[in-house]
């Protein structure tokens, strides 16, 4: 048995790279609930970027919704702009299946038609079941489909990696 060892910091100042990279004039960062949104408030910071990012959560949208249910907490969604017209970086922690993209698509959709909207993921582990793929992943792994990759962060704000089996 091996153990997966990643510098989640490491691979942030990738990820921040990368997202400079991707930027367009009058660009809005969006991150997917939780990590995504904790790394889309990090990356707004460091790119010295006016405002606030937003948040977007899959809840409503989820193909799982009906055996799962809704947590009590699941509306996290907040964007303080408007979508409509808006070049939209979406900011995710780890794509997966691509289903909670997806959700979260349709979920931006709700709130307007953006003029375009790209992914930068801090992790890609593949497996993916919808044609869904990042236009910047900072670092790729391979897990088996029993392990679960999560991006925590800790009171001082740096990030780092949990595997769990399940």
């Amino acid at each position: 048995m091996s153990t997966l060892l990643l510098d989640a910091e490491a691979i942030y100042a990738d990820l921040l790279r990368g997202v400079q990279k991707l930027w367009q004039p009058e660009a809005v960062l969006v991150g997917i609930w939780s990590g995504g949104a904790w790394l889309a408030e990090r990356l707004q910071r460091d790119l010295g970027l006016a405002g606030q990012a937003g948040v977007i959560s899959s809840s409503l949208h989820r193909d799982d919704f009906g055996s799962k249910g809704m947590s009590a907490k699941a509306d996290h969604t907040k964007l303080p702009f408007e979508v409509e017209g808006r070049h939209i970086v979406l900011i995710d922690d780890v794509l997966y299946t691509g289903r909670t993209t997806r959700a979260v698509i349709n979920e931006l959709f709700d709130f307007g038609r953006p003029a375009s909207v790209t992914l930068a993921v801090l992790v890609d582990r593949g497996g993916r079941q919808l044609p869904i793929e990042p236009a910047f992943s900072a670092a790729r792994v391979h897990l088996p489909a029993e392990q679960r990759l999560r991006l925590a962060k800790s009171e001082d704000g740096r990030f780092s990696f949990d595997v769990k089996e399940g």
